[in-house]
């Protein structure tokens, strides 16, 4: 046998058992907790920073639970979407089985069409069903979706912004028709319209109108939907677009400011609505910087809930956030080297706290994720939760001067962009300046230009380019019969309805929106008179208008 050569003695906290530390200094599962690692205030060495405070405890900069993964592991919440309902339905059942038990939630992702508001049949939409997600135009294709899968016990994430209320009405209605009360529905709905003006241009009414509808949903799921999250906040699409990653955190949590002020003004008390309210950020390639920029975030967030708007409900002051991998760090070339990149990204979201994760697959700047390269994505995850004993420590980079340092200056830098938001007016009256879109291209276009000086190097693009003309993985292609076959079931959707009903359905509609109501219930009575999603955001639309942007763009 193999002697272990002698080590020097390990370090051990004093409030640890010794008989559980190994050779190496390592603290066996379960005997890791909070107490063992204690940032302290130089003044009181008894008592930790209270800017850095105890994990699950205010400002919760060191995580929103006591035992973070130790309790209670992230949500594996891959995103799915693509071709035809069944076609997508087929993909979620495929990575609830791979999931094997873990802890995971299903995330939708919806074709371009969808996404505008526009049915598949929208002479708008030709070419791109199907495409780039799943084609959702009424409430048959979304009992397709689900099919045969737990809705009341699977949360489930709908990515989906201008016509968020429509799709989530849709969503509502189907699970009546199941005989499920939506009280008991478990999930969360994009809907953060205010960062479609920033970055991806996937708006359909003019800002004002936008927030209402926002406003409406946060209403409806604090009276009715408690499980769910109606707003999921998101950076992601910001830090897409080339944003910097201390731009990402300010723009991200004053949307979210703008939110709580608006429903704050509709009458609703804070501590009713903040609690469900979420955030999704990008974890890019930067790794400090994406760890910091989370522990950042749930600081200035809780200050804010508890400072500006008067929040006394400890759960109000949460961040509670997703996070995904950057999909624009992902490149063409050698696009297995993507699946290290994905990696050590999904490590940066563990490390600084998300509550549950999406990991990009190394094919998708090629095209749709295909089941080989989905398995890896996953399979990423769970050797993340299973193997490498992260999970082991609540927190394990509290109290390093480099962290806590970096963190200290990314909430700086957040909060000098947030103050010069609320001195223009707020997000709306920025985005008519054209003040986001102006600061990312700024960024989007310093970053290029690190690029092409070679300051910043990027592996198989500008540096380390052998193998770069390899043909290395399969691209899943969509064929063109999935649009032919979903107008073809649209159209006979329509010659089966009852077309009085619809259009009553449509003035209820247009009502609540002229009267400003809520306009929720009668989008839900709508997708139960089978109103589709075009027609639906159409109704809104006579009321509301069309947005095609300020005279700055």
């Amino acid at each position: 046998m193999t002697s272990i050569p002698k080590q020097a003695e390990p370090k051990t906290d004093p409030a640890v058992d010794p008989a559980t530390v190994t050779l190496s200094g390592y603290v066996l599962p379960g005997h890791y907790g909070p107490e063992q690692v204690r940032t302290t205030d130089p003044g009181n060495p008894e008592q930790p920073d209270a800017r850095i405070g105890e994990p699950g405890q205010y400002p919760y900069t060191r995580g929103v639970h006591p035992g973070m993964y130790r309790t209670r592991l992230w949500t594996m919440r891959q995103f799915a979407g693509f071709g035809s309902a069944d076609d997508t339905n087929a993909r979620f059942k495929y990575l609830l089985e791979n999931a094997k038990g873990t802890n995971t939630g299903l995330s939708t992702a919806f074709d371009l069409p969808t996404l505008m508001g526009r049915d598949s049949n929208d002479p708008l939409s030709m070419g791109e069903v199907g495409r780039c997600g799943v084609a959702i135009d009424t409430i048959e294709d979304m009992h397709r979706l689900y099919a045969d899968i737990p809705i009341d016990k699977v949360t489930v994430s709908q990515t989906i912004n201008g016509p968020a209320c429509v799709i989530w009405a849709m969503y509502i209605a189907m699970a009546q028709q199941r005989d499920m009360d939506p009280a008991h529905l478990g999930g969360t709905l994009q809907n953060d319209i205010l960062k479609e003006f920033h970055s991806q241009n996937e708006f359909i009414y003019p800002p004002e109108a936008s927030v209402k509808l926002v406003v409406d949903t946060i209403e409806h799921a604090m009276n009715h939907l408690p499980r769910w999250n109606s707003v999921s906040i998101s950076g992601y699409h910001i830090r897409e677009a080339g944003s910097t990653a201390t731009q990402e955190l300010a723009f991200t949590l004053r949307d979210g400011m703008e939110y709580v002020q608006a429903a704050i003004e509709r009458g609703l008390p804070v501590d009713s609505f903040a609690p469900r309210l979420s955030f999704f950020f990008n974890s890019h390639n930067e790794f400090f910087e994406e760890i910091c920029k989370l522990r950042a975030a749930r600081r200035i967030w809780s200050n804010a809930m508890r400072d500006r708007y008067g929040a006394k409900n400890d759960r109000s002051l949460l961040m509670r956030t997703h996070v995904q991998t950057a999909g624009c760090s992902l490149t063409e070339q050698q696009p297995l080297n993507n699946i290290v990149r994905v990696a050590y990204q999904a490590m940066a979201g563990v490390l600084g706290g998300c509550q549950s994760l999406h990991t990009d697959s190394m094919d998708e700047t090629l095209g749709l994720p295909t089941e080989q390269a989905v398995r890896v994505a996953l399979r990423t995850q769970q050797v993340l939760a299973y193997e490498t004993g992260v999970t082991r420590t609540v927190d394990p980079l509290a109290g390093s001067w480099f962290v806590e340092g970096l963190t200290d200056e990314m909430e700086s830098g957040a909060n000098e962009i947030i103050h010069e938001i609320d001195d223009m007016g707020g997000v709306v009256d920025g985005i008519h300046k054209g003040y986001f879109r102006r600061s990312i291209a700024e960024a989007s276009y310093r970053f290029g230009q690190e690029m092409e000086a070679g300051d910043r190097l990027i592996v198989g693009v500008n540096a380390f380019n052998e193998g770069n003309h390899e043909q290395q993985v399969e691209i899943l292609q969509i064929d063109h019969e999935v649009e032919t076959k979903q107008c073809e079931r649209l159209d006979a959707f329509k010659k089966n309805r009852d077309d009085d009903a619809v259009k009553n359905s449509l003035d209820a509609i247009r009502k609540a929106a002229r009267d400003d109501e809520n306009v929720m219930p009668a989008l839900i009575d709508g997708a139960l008179a089978n109103c589709t999603l075009g027609e639906m955001v159409q109704a809104m639309a006579d009321v509301y208008g069309r947005y095609t942007g300020g005279p700055e763009w």
